[in-house]
Order: structure tokens, then sequence, then C-alpha cells
């Protein structure tokens, strides 16, 4: 797995992976769903969250220890 993790490093560690990155946080991480928002709504945007996270936490592993 730490080869992966490495190869997610590389490709967002790039003046366009990052943008990309920090986008694909700001439309979902970020986004705030309304009171209105369905039971179906709120279970993608919060796979789409964790999707999201799970590439920040590859890429946060390749720094430590």
């Amino acid at each position: 797995m730490q080869d992966l993790e490495k190869q997610y490093a590389r490709t967002f560690n790039t003046p366009s992976g990052r943008a990309v990155l920090q986008h694909m946080r700001k439309i979902t991480i970020e986004r705030i769903l309304g009171p209105n928002a369905t039971d179906d709504e709120l279970r993608w945007m919060e796979a789409n969250r964790a999707f999201v996270r799970q590439i920040e936490s590859m890429i946060a592993r390749t720094t430590k220890g």
C-alpha cells in the first residue's frame, strides 16, 4: 500500500494536483446541504466526502514517520 500512497502523493503534490484536490474538498467536505436534503442526497454527499478524505489520508501517510 505504501507504493500506492506515494503515487497519490506524487499525483496531488503538483500545482494542478493541489488545485484539483482543493476543488474536490470544496464541493464535498466544505459543502453544506440544506435542511431539505433528502436521505439519498445526504448519503451520496457523505460517500463523496469519505472518498476525498481517503485521498487526503493516503497523502498524509507518506509524510509520517
